[in-house]
């Protein structure tokens, strides 16, 4: 009797089933039922050539003064990198520079070279790095020709995540980094409750694909979150080595 009743309650719920199936594929709908025509997004130029900052871009560095950074020291004060033929680099010691400017969620383009005279091996050769937020790096360093560990090469989220690739062009080159991220969002208690999340493509190439960081930057140690401000400056690196930067702009998101 059981064995009636299980079998009887099977065969009713497949055919129920069956019936929401057939009721589902009857439903027709307009193709105008699926268009819609509010919001209409906004118009935006893009750069006359390859990698120039489209028109709702705030620019950050275009060669011709450094007014938009600042040192990073707790002080503040003018950066002292140098400015040379439209191009900065790290002046080594002055200590790493941020922008003025706060960034949350963003779009990130930038350009950097490093040294055509090649010095040290691994970590200690063409050594700088893009920290969003002053928290989470973006890791520049010359990885042509270069070993060290995975995750702090070139296009690495540093200690986090190895790049899918190596797109690295030679010493004296300028790579391009076109960084996509998110900002972490925490609740009133201070908890994350949303990771932040970065995109990286080098050189025209996707090497972090919307990876979910752990937390912020640690040399040693495991990363855990420390709640911090919606939008904050991101800092460029003196780690001692002439690395240069330009073409420096940003889209908030």
């Amino acid at each position: 009797m059981k064995s009636i009743v299980k079998h009887s309650a099977i065969f009713i719920l497949a055919m129920s089933s069956t019936s929401l199936f057939a009721q589902q594929k009857e439903v027709k709908l307009p193709p105008e039922a699926t268009e819609f025509y509010q919001p209409v997004p906004r118009k935006v130029t893009p750069g006359q050539e390859n990698n120039m900052a489209p028109d709702d871009a705030i620019v950050l560095f275009d060669g011709s003064n450094l007014n938009q950074f600042e040192s990073n020291r707790s002080e503040g004060g003018a950066a002292q990198w140098t400015l040379s033929d439209g191009v900065m680099t790290v002046k080594p010691r002055t200590g790493d520079i941020r922008t003025k400017e706060a960034f949350g969620d963003m779009q990130l383009h930038i350009e950097w070279s490093s040294p055509t005279e090649i010095k040290g091996e691994g970590q200690g050769r063409g050594n700088s790095g893009v920290i969003i937020m002053g928290h989470y790096e973006v890791q520049v360093l010359d990885s042509y020709e270069s070993k060290t560990y995975t995750n702090g090469q070139a296009a690495s989220i540093y200690k986090q995540f190895p790049p899918l690739v190596n797109a690295m062009k030679a010493p004296g080159e300028w790579n391009t980094y076109d960084i996509f991220f998110t900002a972490p969002r925490f609740n009133k208690d201070g908890m994350v409750i949303s990771p932040a999340k970065v995109t990286v493509v080098h050189n025209g190439v996707l090497v972090q694909n919307a990876v979910e960081l752990k937390g912020p930057t640690e040399y040693i140690g495991i990363p855990n979150y420390r709640a911090h401000a919606e939008e904050l400056p991101f800092v460029l690196q003196d780690h001692g080595d002439l690395v240069s930067y330009r073409n420096i702009w940003v889209r908030k998101l």
